[in-house]
């Protein structure tokens, strides 16, 4: 079975990197609208989890308001982000148990890599095992 892939577009990658830099004791999260074309736009939402250095949930009305952005503008749930200040770049089981979207590709940050960022794509749905989403960089 071949794996799926994704093309995102560099500059988005960078922004999400960025914003995981910023604030590397915490967990950052977010999402990710995209248009027909796939033009895609980054909304970074507030971690309002009791404890951000290993959790993230997403603050409700940033969330919504992020999906309202969305909507006005044309462009549909594509991806929901996040980092791990010290975890791989893998789904925890958190991040499993409380997955929403099922057709929203998750992106997850690790800054936990010896010096090195690394970000991986994963489908999570209804069944317990994640499939992993080969991402591949698109020209600016």
């Amino acid at each position: 079975m071949t794996k799926e892939q994704c093309v995102i577009p560099r500059c988005l990658i960078n922004q999400i990197l960025r914003l995981a830099q910023a604030s590397p004791e915490r967990e950052v999260c977010g999402l990710v609208g995209a248009a027909a074309g796939r033009r895609m736009r980054c909304y970074p939402v507030p971690n309002v989890a009791e404890r951000p250095e290993c959790r993230f949930l997403l603050d409700p009305k940033g969330q919504i308001d992020a999906l309202r952005a969305m909507r006005e503008r044309g462009e549909e749930l594509f991806a929901i982000f996040h980092s791990h200040p010290t975890a791989a770049a893998i789904p925890s089981p958190a991040d499993l148990e409380f997955a929403a979207y099922p057709e929203a590709l998750h992106l997850i940050v690790s800054l936990g890599t010896k010096g090195v960022l690394e970000m991986r794509g994963f489908r999570i749905g209804s069944s317990s095992r994640p499939r992993e989403v080969e991402l591949l960089l698109a020209p600016e």
